[in-house]
């Protein structure tokens, strides 16, 4: 069985001039990765309640985050080839995609789509309480992208096997 790839963004608040910090995949073959982007000088925008949840400073992002065009390029890189990658809070998610994009000036390689339209009614029904079992066996560090994304894709396949 062929895994579905799972994006995840973390970003520096919600809502009007929010924008990503970090992006994250699970790859088909269960590996992940995640790159934090360094804010636009205009990308002001800085929610302390956010950091808590994530744990990423401004500054952190300013010292050891990748240009938002190379970030952009490694997503199209890694991406064009499947050609279609999932996210659980694709409201959120496809509009800091977006929003990474135009600042890069690039189109993206591929389409992100809502994690929802993969999973059964049985899925659905087991979700919730598969995805806790799971941060609790693993100890998942939650809302650090490339993590909560491998726990997307774990939680995907287990509760195929449940449903």
């Amino acid at each position: 069985m062929t895994l579905p790839t799972l994006l995840d963004i973390e970003a520096s608040g919600f809502g009007r001039g929010s924008y990503p910090i970090e992006v994250g995949l699970a790859r088909p073959d269960g590996s992940t990765c995640a790159f934090l982007v360094q804010p636009l000088a205009e990308w002001t925008h800085w929610d302390p309640k956010a950091e808590l949840l994530h744990g990423i400073s401004r500054g952190r992002l300013e010292r050891e985050g990748y240009p938002v065009r190379q970030v952009a390029r490694w997503l199209n890189d890694e991406l064009a080839e499947i050609g279609v990658a999932y996210s659980d809070s694709w409201g959120y998610d496809n509009t800091w995609l977006s929003l990474l994009f135009h600042h890069a000036g690039m189109l993206p390689a591929f389409r992100l789509e809502a994690l929802r339209r993969l999973l059964s009614e049985a899925q659905l029904a087991c979700w919730s309480a598969t995805k806790e079992a799971i941060i609790r066996e693993r100890g998942i560090h939650r809302h650090r992208a490339g993590e909560d994304a491998l726990l997307l894709q774990l939680t995907y396949q287990r509760t195929l096997t449940q449903a």
